[in-house]
């Protein structure tokens, strides 16, 4: 049986590796949408939360977190439907994916193991989302990614010595470094 294969030299390898980078970077720029929707989803929630527990005598301020639920629904069917159409899924998307995935699981835990010390819980999910946003920009190449995760880090650390009021506000400060700034600059992105 005769190998149709061909080896390639350094340069036509070089060019396929590019090429997937790109592919990867062009599908995740359409994947764009759950960094600005997650971020204006949480922002809404973490702002909200912040209002009700400060200037209302609403007794369950978290309740606004509820809103996450549908949004991991739509998300989903988002992310399911722009997974059907896309037609090379890269190694580097497969990757990406399965970071925020693993981000979802720590969270999970994360809120489990702290789950009655809320107040505590708030420099852990900046951690995580800092870990997945960083890794994200490593993956694709695009550095607004990379510092947005390092921003976040930079807000656990700054969140973790303060009070809870200043720590929810931080929050949200880090939301819009980590998320929405860089989610926009990267459907703006060639």
């Amino acid at each position: 049986m005769k190998n149709d294969s061909k080896m390639m030299n350094g340069d036509e390898s070089l060019k396929l590796i590019t090429e997937m980078i790109q592919k990867t970077r062009s599908n995740i720029k359409q994947g764009s949408f759950h960094l600005l929707f997650w971020g204006w989803l949480i922002l809404f929630c973490s702002l909200a939360e912040f209002l009700l527990t400060y200037f209302s005598d609403f007794k369950y301020p978290y309740l606004v977190w509820m809103l996450t639920l549908p949004g991991l629904i739509v998300s989903l069917i988002y992310g399911y439907r722009t997974g059907r159409k896309q037609l090379v899924h890269t190694y580097a998307d497969k990757l990406n994916m399965w970071t925020w995935y693993a981000f979802i699981a720590a969270m999970i835990i994360v809120f489990t193991l702290l789950s009655d010390r809320l107040n505590d819980v708030l420099p852990f999910i900046l951690l995580l989302a800092g870990y997945a946003t960083f890794m994200s920009g490593i993956i694709i190449r695009f550095k607004p990614l990379i510092f947005g995760g390092i921003s976040f880090w930079v807000f656990a650390v700054i969140a973790y010595f303060t009070e809870p009021m200043v720590a929810q506000i931080l929050f949200s400060v880090a939301i819009i470094t980590g998320y929405l700034i860089p989610g926009y600059l990267l459907r703006k992105s060639k």
